[in-house]
């Protein structure tokens, strides 16, 4: 019996420490609904509309997945910093929200294939003269904490130049449209509808940071509701719909390199 008791004490430890699978799909399946993380602030991607109403392209596309895996869509709004967090605490069960996919948020969570995509760049108003990141130097960049506009930035601005970070995509487009910060690091959309806003600023592009693809953001682990999401991004890439979308919305197609996918 003496020598048992550790042999079970051990092989107790050892079914403890055997990781539970996840499987998300199953649960949406049973639930008959899926919590997907969008950020409401952040334009033509995620707003809400005049009528108070979630719009924009990841809501678009969320709403269409939603019905294709014949579920109920409950959007959960969310900021660019508290995307990853809300999946990670299982307050959403899948992140669509202009959610790129970088080296260190891999490491967190996975990724789907590529459904959107959009460019970073540098803006400031045409009586500004900047042709590269050294130009910066010594001046104020606006941008959104945590998001690809930031850490792409944050990469080439000259010691001199200050980050100006903001909490939510909101708060940095009122800080460049008030006048308060004159260079923001954001996408082309953005910046046109700080143009809209404000016309007096006369933004306009000054170069490219470069260009970001989005993935869809599951927790590690949901494999089933990995697979089955790349396969609807599959077939809507090959009829069309997820260009269409898109180009309903951002007024643009998606690249080829997106689209093309095989």
């Amino acid at each position: 019996m003496k020598k048992l008791i550790p042999a079970l004490f051990a092989l107790a430890a050892v079914t403890v420490c055997v990781p539970v699978l996840a499987d998300t799909l199953a649960d949406i399946k049973a639930n008959k609904t899926i919590k997907v993380a969008i950020d409401l602030g952040n334009p033509p991607f995620g707003l809400n509309n005049q009528a108070m109403e979630p719009d924009g392209f990841d809501v678009h596309a969320a709403q269409m997945l939603a019905a294709d895996l014949g579920v109920r869509l409950d959007i959960v709004p969310t900021t660019g910093p508290n995307r990853i967090p809300f999946l990670t605490t299982n307050r959403a069960d899948i992140v669509v929200s202009t959610l790129a996919n970088t080296p260190e948020r891999a490491k967190v969570v996975d990724f789907s294939l590529p459904y959107a995509a959009v460019l970073n760049i540098v803006a400031a108003p045409k009586s500004i003269k900047i042709t590269g990141p050294k130009d910066l130097a010594g001046m104020r960049i606006a941008a959104t904490r945590g998001t690809t506009n930031d850490v792409e930035v944050t990469k080439i601005a000259p010691p001199t130049a200050e980050v100006v970070r903001f909490d939510d995509e909101a708060t940095t487009l009122t800080s460049v449209t008030s006048g308060q910060i004159k260079v923001v690091a954001q996408n082309p959309l953005m910046v046109r509808l700080m143009n809209e806003k404000n016309p007096s600023l006369n933004l306009e592009q000054k170069f490219i940071l470069r260009q970001i693809q989005f993935g869809i953001g599951v927790r590690k682990g949901d494999d089933a509701l990995k697979s089955w999401i790349d396969g609807w991004i599959k077939t809507n890439m090959k009829n069309g719909k997820l260009n269409a979308l898109y180009k309903k919305d951002i007024g643009a197609d998606l690249p080829p390199e997106i689209t093309n996918v095989q």
